[in-house]
């Protein structure tokens, strides 16, 4: 999992309630069993039209969004069945932050093991964090982990609250298994403590 320090990056509004997984990630996509290819995937039924083209009206189809990094969405982001491919399509999409009211609690599960900074922030400042990508020139947010800030268009300074050990996962760049092996030395010292009393 790679290290996620700050970004500075062009920010694209999806500023809809209960987009699931469903959508994120539709079921024709989900047939192979590594992560491969699933950029292709992400929102296609929603992105395409039913002969293939492209919707222009979908934000990430624009070109002042086409480079977007950082996705800001609506409340119950992420609902719906617990497929993981969505986070992975979105990942391979180019997407390393999604900023929302609130997200699935399967989905934002999977987002921490894969290393997705998701971060949840009250609705009326969401609200005007996309007023204010659609409103910009140069629709860019920068997104400071280490400080857990967000430096919006008009320079404005937004504090977001993450969990002490999802930061820290993300910052060093390890996913549960990496966390746990990094503590092997006192896993196994304890194990032996453990053992002594109990040898039969």
């Amino acid at each position: 999992m790679k290290k996620f320090e700050t970004l500075a990056a062009t920010a694209a509004p999806l500023f809809l309630p209960n987009v699931d997984t469903d959508v994120i990630m539709p079921k024709q996509f989900l047939k192979r069993i590594d992560r491969e290819g699933l950029a292709e995937g992400v929102f296609h039924d929603v992105r395409r039209t039913d002969d293939g083209m492209l919707r222009e009206d979908f934000p990430l189809n624009q070109a002042r969004y086409q480079e977007a990094k950082i996705l800001v969405a609506g409340r119950n982001f992420g609902c719906g069945s617990s497929r993981e491919h969505a986070v992975w399509g979105l990942l391979q999409a180019g997407i390393d932050v999604v900023i929302a009211p609130s997200f699935a609690g399967i989905f934002f599960g999977n987002c921490e093991k894969n290393g997705l900074l998701a971060i949840t922030l009250p609705e009326e400042q969401v609200s005007r964090i996309v007023d204010l990508v659609e409103g910009s020139e140069r629709p860019e947010l920068k997104v400071d982990l280490e400080n857990c800030q967000i430096t919006l268009p008009n320079d404005d300074v937004i504090d977001f609250e993450i969990q002490e050990a999802r930061r820290r996962n993300l910052l060093e760049g390890r996913d549960h298994v990496e966390t746990t092996l990094a503590k092997a030395d006192a896993i196994r010292a304890f194990e032996a403590t453990r053992q002594d009393p109990r040898n039969w």
